[in-house]
């Protein structure tokens, strides 16, 4: 159906590869953060090289007359996993934004989903690279799973700021990140949901 070393699978596989070590980064330093700025920093450095990877495959759309699967199943896969990258590296500005240098149980816990999400993540676009679409489905639905536990998240630890917290800038400060974690679990299932439609449309 398509050459094993196509420009655009490969270009999948980099972009899934840097969401990991993104998303690996922020998981192991999220829960003790020494350098904000550093923290900061490292993210917006993988969301550029992303941002690369982004460009390169519009420029091979654009000189490729016969693509492997459909033009607009790679432009929705390209702009899911850049989704991701951008909501993460989103996530860890506000820290440096709002000088928050100690986050709590349930950032730790949001960060844990992040990893297993980028790690199905991953396991699909290589299987896709592979050609292996059916079996592509499993990790699909890890997604799919992953991010319902992530709402399940943010309505507990909602419920627990408006609690516990009684600094109402503190309180706005932690509600905009959770929301900004539970969101980009959210564009972890788009990733999901575009590489349903892929299986749909090329088995």
């Amino acid at each position: 159906m398509f050459k094993k070393k196509d420009i655009f699978f490969t270009t999948f596989e980099a972009m899934a590869d840097t969401i990991l070590e993104a998303v690996q980064y922020f998981e192991q330093h999220v829960s003790n953060l020494q350098d904000v700025t550093q923290f900061a920093k490292v993210m917006k450095e993988y969301e550029t090289k992303c941002d690369r990877f982004v460009h390169t495959i519009l420029t091979e759309l654009n000189k490729t007359f016969i693509t492997p699967i459909e033009r607009e199943d790679i432009m929705a896969l390209t702009t899911s996993l850049d989704d991701v990258l951008d909501g993460i590296e989103a996530c860890a500005s506000r820290f440096e934004m709002y000088g928050i240098h100690e986050p709590d149980e349930y950032i730790t816990l949001f960060a844990e989903n992040l990893l297993r999400c980028a790690q199905q993540i991953k396991k699909a676009i290589y299987l896709l690279s592979e050609k292996k679409l059916l079996a592509m489905r499993e990790p699909a639905i890890h997604l799919n799973e992953l991010e319902n536990q992530a709402d399940d998240l943010l309505r507990i630890c909602v419920k627990s700021l408006f609690t516990n917290v009684k600094d109402p800038i503190e309180l706005i400060k932690r509600k905009e990140i959770y929301e900004r974690l539970e969101q980009t679990t959210d564009y972890c299932e788009d990733v999901a949901n575009t590489l349903e439609t892929i299986i749909m449309r090329n088995s």
